[in-house]
């Protein structure tokens, strides 16, 4: 077969995604921090799209919320009008001679007290200290030679985020070359460091060790924690009773004594890791009666297209045509970021509203009255694509009266009913969360007995959906949950 040039015409459907659209899509998808952090972006990155600074009227639209809304000005041509935002710098004057190096939130090289709104000088630290820096700290006053001291930065090197000792002994010997007196000897002395109990192997040691510095290692507490933690962990009293020879009311108190004032994990509130924080993009109020949806544009910058650049292209007809096509282009890009994030905050408004008008009952009365709900009947009922209602939902809240919620709280799978409605799973877990809430602590429900009081309610699941839904609730079982009368 001879191998030779051909040209060859063919047409193909096939869906092209612009720039555009990607972006139209990715603002869809960004919650209310990421938007934040993606308008300043784009201000910063197109010198066409500016924030603007004045102070137009207030517009009242449920729909605004910080790019441009179009309406139509008495010569049918569109007018682009932002919502107001106010500017305040809630930061007083600072006295920068307030802020030497020390720890002492009361010292001042000023004359005057500090305002109450200056900030801290922790506020200025580039790390967060953590559990190992707390312990070199205390580490520095101890009178422990150079080999002692590599030996104790070998050990709170290896202790984790709870506090417990990840080596042994013989590997403490082997890494730092030193003898089994010098490596007890100075994990005896991080031992006694604060806060209590760190640098334990297993739970039972640091609530030992935590004991031991109240001067309790002969107590009741002591006994337990040292030779009975499994019972106490399963809340078999009776047994701790049999091995210890003590009444219930002596156990009781000891045990209430352990897990009130001790802690089992000695190292995590020196954690350094960030806490994650929740802003609602959406508030759902109930004012006179009627439920109000206003989208979150609390410090948003409103944005409009640059007059300078607009001007340069309308005026300055001597431009090159190089400079001409890249304003040209911004501009062009900058009214299309603005027109998208419209369409992000008009798509948001009416995937809620839609919410609103399946599940009014939820916003009414709480979780235990949650309906099934899929996404193809929100997408049917505002006549847009299931993905579309996918990606709105996805990684977004909504402050109601009954709490914040992630919006795909609102979609769950319909539990069928006895002689009525389906029940959305996630009223079941509610259910299940009141009951053992309210149970009696010495009698707790097993998830049999869940199941059976379901029942009664004409909810037929099995008990290994109760232990399934309880388990994603992060409930412990019947046996960790008992409590002694």
């Amino acid at each position: 077969m001879a191998l030779e040039l051909r040209l060859q015409l063919k047409l193909a459907q096939k869906l092209v995604m612009t720039p555009q659209l990607r972006q139209a899509i990715k603002l869809l998808q960004l919650n209310r921090l990421e938007l934040s952090d993606a308008l300043q972006a784009e201000i910063e990155q197109n010198p066409a799209l500016e924030e603007d600074l004045s102070t137009p009227e207030t517009i009242e639209n449920p729909l605004s919320l910080s790019s441009t809304v179009e309406q139509t000005g008495e010569e049918g041509r569109e007018l682009d009008v932002t919502e107001k935002v106010e500017i305040s710098d809630k930061m007083g004057e600072v006295n920068w001679e307030d802020y030497a190096n020390n720890f002492d939130s009361n010292f001042s090289f000023a004359h005057e007290t500090p305002p109450a709104d200056t900030p801290s000088q922790f506020e200025f630290i580039s790390e967060k200290p953590g559990l190992m820096s707390y312990l070199q700290w205390q580490l520095a006053h101890c009178e422990l030679d150079e080999k002692e001291m590599e030996i104790a930065l070998f050990i709170i090197g290896n202790l984790n985020r709870y506090g417990f000792l990840e080596v042994d002994l013989d590997q403490i010997q082997a890494e730092t070359g030193c003898d089994r007196d010098d490596a007890e000897y100075v994990l005896e002395v991080i031992q006694d460091l604060d806060p209590p109990g760190i640098a334990a192997r297993d739970v039972s040691e640091s609530l030992y060790l935590q004991l031991e510095r109240m001067g309790k290692e002969n107590s009741l507490a002591a006994e337990i924690v040292k030779n009975h933690l499994p019972l106490l962990v399963t809340r078999n009293f009776k047994a701790i009773a049999r091995a210890t020879g003590k009444k219930k009311p002596e156990i009781s108190r000891a045990i209430d004594f352990i897990t009130s004032e001790l802690s089992p994990f000695p190292g995590l509130p020196y954690t350094n890791e960030n806490t994650n924080y929740i802003v609602p993009d959406v508030y759902v109020r109930k004012i006179d009666g009627e439920y109000v949806i206003r989208l979150n544009d609390d410090d948003l910058p409103r944005l409009k297209l640059s007059s300078h650049y607009q001007e340069l292209l309308e005026n300055c007809k001597d431009l090159e045509k190089k400079s001409k096509n890249y304003i040209s282009d911004k501009l062009k890009n900058a009214d299309w970021f603005i027109k998208s994030l419209h369409q992000r905050q008009r798509t948001i408004y009416k995937v809620v509203e839609s919410l609103l008008k399946f599940q009014r009952d939820f916003f009414e009365h709480g979780p235990h009255y949650l309906r099934p709900l899929i996404l193809k009947d929100v997408a049917d009922d505002i006549e847009m694509h299931e993905s579309t209602i996918s990606r709105v939902t996805s990684n977004k809240y909504v402050h109601t009266p009954q709490g914040i919620y992630e919006l795909k709280y609102f979609f769950s799978t319909a539990i069928p009913r006895t002689g009525g409605d389906a029940l959305a799973a996630e009223s079941i877990k509610a259910r299940i969360k009141k009951m053992i809430r309210e149970e009696d602590k010495a009698k707790p429900l097993s998830d049999n007995a869940i199941a059976k009081k379901l029942a009664e309610q004409n909810i037929k699941i099995a008990r290994r959906t109760v232990a399934k839904y309880r388990d994603q609730l992060k409930i412990l079982p019947v046996k960790h949950r008992r409590h002694a009368k």
